[in-house]
């Protein structure tokens, strides 16, 4: 009788095949583990240094949006005890109404200009800060398609 090898014979199974397969496997696994830790060790560092540049830009734009309300206090302040003096030499009441007419559409405009001025700085400061954090997150995102 001749024999045959059957293919689902455990007989036809070189342990040693196998054992190389495994290994090659297990040491592309262990490759490619280090490299997507290295990857997102690399990402991580990125951020901590992107978050710590936006914190220092934050701080930074809060001061000038803080100087810039200062200094809208101190025009408005300024206008208003201006106007208060002038009240105080009215002569007539069709004077009064005069001035405190002209001061309320002074303080109308004035109120304008510094809503501008503090709403383009504060997008302005949007902007600034929100633009390191957009940049690594686009090149976090593309160094992990790249591969």
């Amino acid at each position: 009788m001749t024999k045959t090898n059957d293919v689902f014979s455990f007989s036809s199974i070189d342990p040693s095949k196998f054992t190389d397969s495994f290994r090659e496997f297990a040491e592309k696994g262990v490759s490619q583990s280090k490299d997507a830790f290295a990857k997102m060790k690399t990402a991580a560092d990125e951020a901590a240094k992107t978050v710590e540049a936006t914190v220092q830009t934050a701080q930074a734009g809060s001061i000038d949006l803080g100087l810039k309300a200062i200094d809208a206090l101190r025009t408005n302040a300024e206008n208003s005890l201006s106007h208060m003096e002038a009240l105080l030499g009215v002569k007539s009441v069709s004077e009064f109404f005069e001035l405190q007419t002209a001061f309320l559409r002074k303080q109308a405009e004035v109120a304008v200009e510094q809503t501008k001025a503090m709403q383009a700085a504060t997008r302005s400061l949007a902007e600034t800060v929100s633009k390191p954090a957009k940049d690594a997150a686009e090149k976090a995102i593309n160094g992990f398609k790249a591969n």
